[in-house]
């Protein structure tokens, strides 16, 4: 395990995401949380120390917490892994979930209580959030007045797209469509509310869903510093741009730099690894009470 790739001989690989290898264990999935990262939907050239580790255990950590709704992890603790995987405990143990194979929704679910990120930038454009009108005067960071269900496509090179709610039925159908919907708000919620007895405040995040024989579930990750944007709530006021435990921090320093957000992105200075690393595993001891992410 480079930090940066896996790889298991004799274990076939079928995918390669931004952050996550998929290997084929004939019938489930192996998913294995590298410690790349990506920004504007470009991988960088840096490793995240302990990364891959957080995202993993901490999905593990929802995934079990937020059961109202079926998800596809089959096994999470590397003992009981097959023989086959028992040879690569070093590049495994920790970061990586034996999961059902699905058949993943074409849809992003993107769900917002907090005006942030690239929705301030469009409400101070437009007055609006990916179609969602919102009143006049809203500050950045504040708390929207409901949660907004803001789809995106799933791009598998390049910038997701956002989907205006008849784009999203079309591509999912009226019944599908208005069920990622409840179900993502419904996460987003419980999820938020946990957060906050923590001391963090989730701001946004996405989900994604998928098929499982005929059954709409849960895959991928859950309320990681990858996918939502994590707030320490001591420090949050409205109209700032809050300090954060995610890669807004990775975002913040590319946005400084004379870059045109396409590849091949810049490297990543020791010190914005170095802070990186240790914003993600503040989020996973605050969040689970256990330190881990290694």
């Amino acid at each position: 395990m480079s930090g940066l790739h896996c790889e298991l001989p004799g274990i076939l690989k079928i995918g390669s995401g931004k952050v996550r290898e998929i290997f084929d264990l004939g019938a489930a999935l192996l998913l294995v949380a590298t410690d790349r990262i990506s920004a504007f939907d470009c991988i960088l050239p840096n490793p995240i120390p302990g990364k891959g580790a957080v995202l993993n255990q901490l999905s593990a950590f929802w995934f079990e917490k937020l059961d109202f709704l079926p998800n596809h992890v089959l096994e999470t603790d590397f003992a009981n892994f097959p023989p086959e995987l028992q040879p690569y405990r070093e590049e495994l143990a920790g970061r990586s979930m034996i999961v059902k194979k699905a058949a993943p929704l074409p849809v992003e679910c993107v769900v917002r209580g907090y005006l942030a990120g690239a929705a301030w930038k469009e409400y101070k454009a437009s007055g609006a959030v990916c179609g969602h009108a919102l009143p006049r005067g809203l500050r950045q960071a504040e708390r929207l007045p409901e949660t907004l269900f803001t789809p995106t496509t799933k791009a598998a090179q390049g910038h997701d797209m956002n989907l205006t709610w008849d784009e999203c039925r079309r591509l999912l159908g009226e019944e599908t469509a208005s069920e990622v919907r409840r179900l993502g708000i419904q996460l987003y919620e419980r999820g938020r509310e946990y957060a906050a007895s923590r001391g963090i405040i989730v701001a946004d995040t996405k989900f994604e869903f998928g098929h499982i024989n005929g059954v709409l579930t849960l895959i991928d990750e859950c309320l990681t510093p990858d996918s939502s944007r994590f707030w320490p709530a001591a420090e949050y006021a409205a109209g700032t741009n809050p300090r954060s435990f995610d890669k807004q921090f990775v975002r913040d320093y590319l946005e400084s730099l004379d870059w045109d957000k396409t590849p091949p992105a810049p490297a990543l200075p020791e010190e914005i690894i170095r802070t990186t690393s240790a914003k993600y595993r503040e989020a996973l001891a605050l969040l689970t009470g256990h330190a881990g992410g290694d």
